[in-house]
């Protein structure tokens, strides 16, 4: 599919540029009598005016009333402030259960003009002719979606089995595509460690390219493991969780990326290497990372980030470099976006308080395409195949029997791995708990907070059920919670205190063709249809977060109480983040890399 909304070529544009800046053209947008938010030198210029021409920054200066010609779109900016479009610099689309188009359609009214975009959730399930979906429905947007080219699918070899496999020849297959502007995070950082070949080779592939390599450490040794990493070649790294982290990453010459999603709030923590320590905050970049369309639709995007960093004490200045030029000079695209300077892409938002942010007026690439948070602008969809809409294979009708965990024999009682979750961030805890056995079957403790955890193999149809034990939900009665977004490898994960009711809610998802599904006393009693390879939906966000909003509310009816729970429930198949994960071939020990017994 030939890439639409691309934005003239600098040198293409150059001669007009030239022509408008000098007086010599008219312009075919003029923004008038704002503030000059420069985040080349870090201060605000009253009283400019910026002169727009091919979608791109002409001049901008106090007086461009010459650059105003009969056809030119005139903008009073009655005193606001004028500053760069936002910039996601992390970010996977697939986590707001949405396509890229209706992720554009959501977060362009809140001021995000660029995305850097990692679709190695779809990766796991269609391979790399899914990514090419993912990157041309990218390129049909009007505004800058980036794709980073997945690095690990499956995230851990020999511990997941993925639906596809990303090899170091689909990453330079890839580094050609129009589109592509790196290496997605390198998850295996063990990998990378042990000097790994297929590792090394993706990396080099993406050298050669002259491209990005991004990263993701997540392991809390700063010492001889994460230098070994560092000079792996990630350039970046968004595992960060505490001050120290995110100064040993800069000082290795790494962009420490602090996010703040739907379930992660590193920001805070992070910060206060510039903040209180004054380190140089050229090295310091903000992104979400995984955000839900209830997020989008109710909270922001990268603006309700930039408010956080504010609120948690950086300079609005500094905290708008770390979200428009430093991410734009991480990925090589300085001259290109990110700033409001000559030849740069005419991304603008348009606000009258610069700490608050409320995004009054957008501008991408020199068209308006939101006001008021109303979009303005088509964000056109891709035709999306059969086989990216028929993704879920269970092989089987599964039964009470696939959910019922078998104690060893002879045991009265046992003493069971347990995966315990942390609220608000993505490790887990590796607990144990001493669980009863009955009729030589061990059952969840609903009133000790502990849940049983399924994960059912739904890529190749071979009917296999993984169970194991979870604690942290707060789960009561008979209940199921499932879904088939499930972090990284996307098999299904169900959740639930009840073996019959787990059998329905897969079954259930098998039926939808993917997504969530919540039961309750028997009945389903909450749905997110994901039609899209069982991770997105092609609806409206404000579709899909009214559905999810539903899904939370059943999820609390069933006695959760953990903050963003859902979230939660989606990462613990992720057997790169320690402390314990489930994957379709075991529990898997990710302090230690192997998969461990569930019962000690």
């Amino acid at each position: 599919m030939e890439p639409k909304n691309i934005v003239k070529s600098w040198p293409e544009a150059a001669p007009r540029l030239i022509a408008v800046a000098s007086g010599r053209a008219p312009a075919d947008m003029v923004i008038r009598g704002g503030k000059w938010v420069n985040v080349h030198t870090r201060e605000v210029l009253d009283g400019h005016d910026i002169a727009i021409a091919e979608g791109r920054f002409a001049a901008i200066a106090p007086d461009l009333s010459a650059a105003i010609g009969p056809d030119t779109q005139v903008i009073e900016a009655q005193g606001r402030f004028m500053l760069p479009g936002l910039c996601d610099g992390h970010m996977h689309i697939e986590s707001g259960m949405l396509t890229p188009a209706e992720f554009a359609a959501a977060v362009i009214p809140h001021g995000t003009t660029t995305m850097f975009t990692d679709p190695h959730e779809i990766a796991n399930v269609l391979g790399l002719a899914g990514v090419r979906m993912m990157h041309d429905e990218a390129l049909m947007q009007p505004i800058n979606i980036f794709t980073q080219m997945p690095s690990c699918a499956p995230s851990a070899p020999g511990l997941e089995t993925t639906g596809y496999e990303i090899t170091p020849e689909d990453v330079a297959q890839a580094m050609s595509w129009p589109g592509i502007i790196g290496l997605g995070e390198m998850m295996n950082f063990p990998g990378v460690i042990h000097a790994d070949p297929k590792m090394l080779a993706e990396i080099a592939a993406t050298q050669a390219a002259d491209k990005t390599v991004g990263g993701h450490y997540a392991s809390p040794d700063l010492g001889a493991p994460f230098r070994a990493y560092a000079a792996g070649g990630p350039a970046d790294d968004h595992e960060g969780t505490s001050e120290a982290d995110a100064i040993a990453r800069v000082r290795q010459g790494m962009r420490a990326m602090l996010r703040l999603g739907s379930a992660w709030y590193d920001v805070e923590r992070q910060i206060t290497a510039v903040t209180q320590k004054g380190l140089d905050p050229r090295g310091f970049i903000l992104c979400t990372d995984d955000c839900h369309s209830g997020t989008l639709v109710n909270d922001g995007h990268m603006n309700r980030v930039y408010r956080h960093a504010v609120a948690c004490g950086a300079d609005p200045l500094v905290a708008l470099q770390m979200c428009t030029i430093n991410t734009a000079t991480h990925f090589g695209l300085e001259r290109e976006l990110g700033s409001i300077a000559p030849g740069r892409r005419a991304d603008v938002i348009l606000t009258s308080d610069l700490r608050t942010l409320p995004v009054e007026v957008v501008i991408a690439r020199g068209k308006v395409v939101a006001e008021g948070g109303k979009l303005l602008a088509d964000c056109p969809h891709y035709a999306w195949p059969e086989s990216a809409r028929q993704t879920v294979h269970l092989g089987k009708r599964l039964g009470a029997a696939d959910f019922r965990v078998a104690a060893p024999e002879g045991a009265n009682t046992v003493t069971a791995r347990v995966i315990g979750v942390v609220e608000n961030q993505a490790p887990t805890r590796a607990l144990t708990a001493e669980l009863p056995v009955t009729d030589g079957r061990v059952d969840p403790d609903p009133a000790r907070d502990i849940a049983q955890i399924a994960l059912v193999e739904r890529h190749r149809g071979t009917g296999g059920v993984v169970n194991g034990f979870v604690s942290g939900f707060g789960y009561k009665g008979r209940m199921a919670m499932g879904s088939t977004v499930a972090h990284d490898s996307h098999h299904m994960i169900v959740v639930g205190t009840d073996p019959e009711m787990m059998a329905a809610c897969a079954n259930r998802l098998g039926q939808m063709g993917g997504g969530i599904s919540v039961w309750k006393d028997g009945a389903a009693i909450a749905a997110v249809p994901l039609p899209i390879a069982g991770l997105m939906s092609d609806s409206p966000a404000a579709q899909v977060a009214e559905a999810a909003s539903r899904m939370v509310a059943a999820m609390a009816d069933c006695g959760c109480t953990l903050n963003n729970a859902y979230m939660q429930h989606s990462l613990l198949a992720l057997v790169v983040i320690p402390e314990i994960r489930i994957s379709d071939l075991g529990l898997v020990d990710v302090t230690r890399f192997e998969l461990t017994d569930l019962f000690q």
